[in-house]
């Protein structure tokens, strides 16, 4: 065997190695995430507001910031303090609680204080969005799942369609491994996502079709928005907490730009107390 097949041969392994324990952490992890969408209230609550710990956490990390208590800890504070907030349904003292977070992570940051800030903004507005998601006793756990499917499918969409299919390279500089194929790839199977929703009488087909459509897109920009972070930084994982698939931003990182629109759009619509609302119904 020569040293080129002997390498082909180790990655694949590893890649048969790697697809095993995505899939064995995709079994635990998803029933588990399901189950507490389902129930709502201050479990969703308190487990949105642990992973926007955790995406602030590794923020920092990977720009260099992990061990500034300094930056860390007021940040840490303001993220559980708005959870509770949120959980008394107080999203107007959640607000004032993260924008007072915001200030002081800024002003704490010894250096880099625009990439502190910046990760504090995005660990927030994946709590304030994913919360707001769910807020809706009639329409918000139909919405989260909405999200959260069209995230799942154009992840495994486009993993599965660009390891199958191959291709030119989406965005090489800053993703070597994505390819247009893994993007139409996972765009096509947000639409039956769509598609099977409408089916079920869960909204109107067109409107649920867009939807999806511009969620996929977003998830997919949001994946390459993390990529580029950890480029900029020399990081290939924001952490290895979750077998498989490195850190929360690693998983997380296309559900926090989808959500975060969806939450918008549905903001837009339905007013606060109505963002599934504004996502679902037409």
């Amino acid at each position: 065997m020569t040293e080129r097949e002997a390498a082909s041969a180790a990655a694949s392994g590893s890649d048969k190695r790697n697809l095993a324990m995505r899939i064995a952490a995709a079994v635990v992890l998803i029933p588990l995430a399901v189950a507490i969408a389902y129930a709502g209230g201050w479990l969703w609550t308190a487990l949105v507001t642990l992973a926007a710990i955790g995406l602030f956490a590794e923020w920092l990390a990977i720009v260099g910031l992990a061990g500034v208590m300094r930056v860390m800890v007021p940040g840490v504070a303001a993220l559980a303090l708005a959870g509770l907030c949120f959980a008394f349904h107080r999203l107007d003292a959640a607000l004032i609680v993260l924008a007072v977070g915001l200030i002081a992570v800024t002003a704490m940051a010894p250096e880099r204080r625009n990439w502190a800030a910046a990760g504090f903004l995005y660990a927030a507005a994946a709590e304030i969005a994913s919360v707001l998601v769910r807020f809706d006793p009639e329409n918000g756990f139909a919405a989260l799942m909405f999200v959260l499917l069209i995230v799942w499918v154009t992840d495994s969409g486009g993993y599965f369609a660009g390891r199958g299919i191959g291709g030119p390279k989406l965005w090489p500089r800053v993703s070597p491994k994505k390819t247009w194929a893994g993007a139409i790839g996972g765009f096509a199977a947000s639409l039956a996502v769509a598609g099977g929703f409408a089916a079920f009488d869960l909204g109107r087909a067109g409107p649920l079709l867009l939807l999806s459509a511009v969620l996929s897109v977003v998830s997919q920009l949001g994946d390459l928005l993390e990529s580029a972070v950890k480029r900029r930084f020399g990081v290939k994982d924001s952490s290895h907490i979750i077998p498989g698939h490195g850190g929360l931003m690693d998983r997380l990182d296309g559900f926090v730009a989808a959500v975060v629109v969806a939450a918008l759009l549905g903001f837009l619509r339905g007013g606060a107390d109505g963002v599934g609302r504004g996502v679902m119904v037409w």
